[in-house]
Formats: structure tokens, C-alpha cells, sequence
């Protein structure tokens, strides 16, 4: 029986390379910090009925508009509402769209991509042309008139974001499958044997993971502005439930008597924006061999 000579460095790199992953993503510029704000938002979201300090739906019309102060550090909203409370509560929405939308994007744009680049023919023109058609309206648009189609509600904005970025995954994955597929690995897999399911499963999928984890956090940040700009609009989670987009739609309002009604959610969209940016960042260049070194 033939035997393969293997370099002894390769066996022992990959499991190192994993092993300092970790450490690569947290040493980049700003990633703590990043992290620590998303697992700020996360645990506001779980534990937001412990830690807000006051019942977000409760009105108290004796302290309408009150600035920030030792009773509600972030003020009170035009019927009395603590805005410190909603806005923890508000996390809820806007960390169960980022990470729902996302996961429904993945779940149907990860397939579509990977079948697409392995059948070819008029199979991937099909796909392709669908996600053409999608990727033609204007994102925003296009959740907007899903979400309008579904009525307002958490689960329909979810769906509405989701499908938006459907086009975004299917298109990397396709794009990362088609050249892992003429792979010498992946075609020596096929000659003895290997089904289609199983080889894109085992060989083809696992070698697209990087972009996509990438790609994932990323989007992640552009569904809470999403869920944000419907909520802004009317559209989004319907009142009084609290979000951060519906807040700023009820402070434009108020912005000279009480500024603090739009400066709260507003910092509060940007922070977790931009944390999840910056975390894709650092992931980018832990995961991508071209990025190394430019931390």
C-alpha cells in the first residue's frame, strides 16, 4: 500500500493554530472592551426583569420628563416611564433580532450557497437569480414591506431582517464552496466514494466557516440597526413593548425640552454597533491568515 509522507509540523499546527485563536481575537485593538459591552447587552437582556430598577410599562404622570437624577439616572420619558428600565429592557428586542435574524439568514442562505456551488448548472442559476432579486431592493425597503405584509410584531420583524440577509450568506458561502470544492482533498473524497451530503458536510462546509463566522457578527450589528430603523418608523415591535428604535420615535418629540429621551437609546444602539463591528474585526483577523500581523 502507498503511503503519504506528512511533514511532522503539519500535524501538530492546525491544533496550535486553533489554540491561539482565542488569545489572537482578544489582543486585538478594542476587542475587550467590545466583548464586554456585548455581554453587557446579553446579560441586560436575560436578566432585564432582575436588574431593571422600575417596572418599564409603569406610569407615574407626578414625574413626567424629569431629567437624570438620583431617583432615575437616566430621566423619565413623557408619561413618567424610567428610561434606565426601558432601555434594559429594550436589549430584549434588539438582542433576540440580531441573533434570531441572523440565525434564520444562516440557516436557509448557508444551504442554498453550498448546494448552488456543488450542483452548478441550472440549479446555482436559479438560486443565484433569486438572491439577485432580493439583493435589488433596498434592504431596508424590503424589510419594511415584509414586516408591513406580516403586521408588526418581534417574531415578523425577526423574519423581515432575516430574509434581507439571506442573500449576503448565500452569496459568501457559494463563493468560499466553489473554490474548496477543487480541492485535491474534496476531489480525492468524491473518487472513493464519499455521498454529496456527507462530502459537503465534512469536507466543503467546515472550510467555509471562517467568513462566515466573520460575516455572521457583522450582520449581527446591521439587523439591530434594522430592527431599530422599524421601530423609529412605526413598523417595528409594536408599543408599549419597550425597543430602542420605538424610544428614539417618541424622543424626537421632546428634543430640545428633554435631549435625554433620544441621548440614552441612541448611545445605546451605537455602543452595541459598534462593539459588534469591532468584535468582527478582531475575528477577521484572528481567523484570516492574510490578516495576521496587522492587529
Amino acid at each position: 500500500m502507498a503511503t503519504t509522507n506528512i511533514p511532522s509540523g503539519m500535524v501538530t499546527a492546525r491544533p496550535a493554530l486553533r489554540s491561539r485563536r482565542l488569545p489572537r481575537v482578544l489582543r486585538t485593538r478594542l476587542a475587550v472592551p467590545s466583548l464586554l459591552w456585548i455581554v453587557v447587552v446579553i446579560v441586560s437582556a436575560v436578566f432585564s426583569g432582575v436588574l431593571a430598577p422600575y417596572d418599564p410599562f409603569r406610569q407615574d404622570y407626578k414625574h413626567v420628563l424629569e431629567p437624570p437624577s438620583a431617583a432615575h439616572l437616566l430621566g423619565t420619558d413623557d408619561i413618567g416611564r424610567d428610561v434606565l428600565s426601558r432601555i434594559i429592557y429594550g436589549s430584549r428586542v434588539s438582542a433576540s433580532v440580531g441573533l434570531v435574524a441572523v440565525g434564520i439568514a444562516l440557516a436557509i442562505g448557508v444551504p442554498l450557497g453550498l448546494i448552488a456551488a456543488y450542483r452548478g448548472g441550472w440549479l446555482d442559476d436559479v438560486i443565484m437569480r433569486v438572491m439577485d432579486a432580493l439583493s435589488a431592493f433596498p434592504p431596508l425597503l424590503l424589510a419594511l414591506g415584509i414586516t408591513a405584509a406580516l403586521k408588526p410584531g418581534l417574531l415578523n420583524v425577526m423574519i423581515a431582517i432575516g430574509v434581507v440577509s439571506i442573500p449576503q450568506f448565500a452569496r459568501l458561502v457559494r463563493s468560499q464552496a466553489l473554490s474548496v470544492r477543487e480541492m485535491e482533498y474534496v476531489n480525492a473524497a468524491r473518487l472513493i466514494g464519499v455521498g454529496p451530503l456527507r462530502l459537503i458536510a465534512l469536507h466543503i462546509w467546515p472550510n467555509c466557516t471562517a467568513p462566515i463566522i466573520v460575516q455572521a457578527s457583522l450582520r449581527v450589528a446591521v439587523a439591530i440597526v434594522t430592527e431599530a430603523t422599524l421601530g423609529f418608523l412605526g413598523a417595528g415591535v409594536p408599543l408599549p413593548t419597550p425597543s430602542w428604535g420605538s424610544m428614539l420615535r417618541t424622543s424626537y418629540q421632546y428634543t430640545e425640552q428633554a435631549p435625554w429621551l433620544a441621548l440614552f437609546p441612541g448611545a445605546a444602539i451605537f455602543l452595541t454597533v459598534l462593539a459588534a463591528n469591532l468584535l468582527g474585526d478582531a475575528l477577521r483577523s484572528a481567523l484570516d491568515p492574510r490578516m495576521r500581523g496587522r492587529e
